[in-house]
This record gives structure tokens, sequence and C-alpha cells, in this order.
């Protein structure tokens, strides 16, 4: 079992910036793949980021390219994101993933997840 712990929300002006973290516990995480996803009020939930356990590398979706990056800090056992450049269309829940897979974190199908951290921007 790994449990995720998502924290580092808040309200932010646009322009600003946050960094968000997603602490894991239980299994060995640094052979977990994780992912960002975040859910907007009346929106379904998409995919941000994620980032492979075993070669390092990152996607994004398109909307935040340049703007957001995902790191990891296995000796931590965190993930991070951080977000600059904030936009009112970033407010949302965002929650992080981790399954032994990347394919199954970016398609949603992760094993587990976190209970999510709200972050709201303003115009």
């Amino acid at each position: 079992q790994v449990q995720l712990v998502e924290s580092g929300g808040g309200l932010v002006q646009a322009g600003g910036s946050l960094r968000l973290s997603c602490a894991a516990s239980g299994r060995t995480f640094s052979r977990y793949a994780v992912g960002w996803f975040r859910q907007a009020p009346g929106k379904e939930r998409e995919f941000v980021a994620a980032i492979n356990w075993l070669s390092g590398s990152t996607y994004y979706t398109d909307s935040v390219k340049g703007r957001f990056t995902i790191s990891r800090d296995n000796a931590k056992n965190t993930v991070y994101l951080q977000m600059n450049s904030l936009k009112p269309e970033d407010t949302a829940v965002y929650y992080c993933a981790a399954d032994t897979k990347i394919l199954d974190v970016q398609t949603e199908r992760a094993d587990y997840w976190g209970q999510g951290t709200q972050v709201t921007v303003s115009s």
C-alpha cells in the first residue's frame, strides 16, 4: 500500500506561484510513477503532469507546459508540482496519484490517489 498526502494549495493572485507537494508513505516510493491531476467545479478530472520513476521523464498537458514543473525527491518520498504564472483557469482541486506503470498514471488508472488540495487563482 502507498498513502499519498497532498499539501501546498491555497489562494494566489493571477501570475503568482505555488508549489504542491505529494508525500508518500508505505512501499518504496522511488519505484512508482507519480502524476498530478486536477478537477475544477463542474468539470471532469484532467491530467496535468507525470514523472516516471525509472527514467525521470516528465509529461505535461499542453495548457501547463512552460509554467508547471514536476519533480521528485526520492529521499524524501515526495513529488512536487511547481506552478508558476498561474491563471484563474488553473483553479481546481489538485490530486496526486501513483502507480508502478507510467501509462496507468497518465490514463487515470493509478492504484493510489491522494485526497486533494485546493488551488484557487484570483483574477
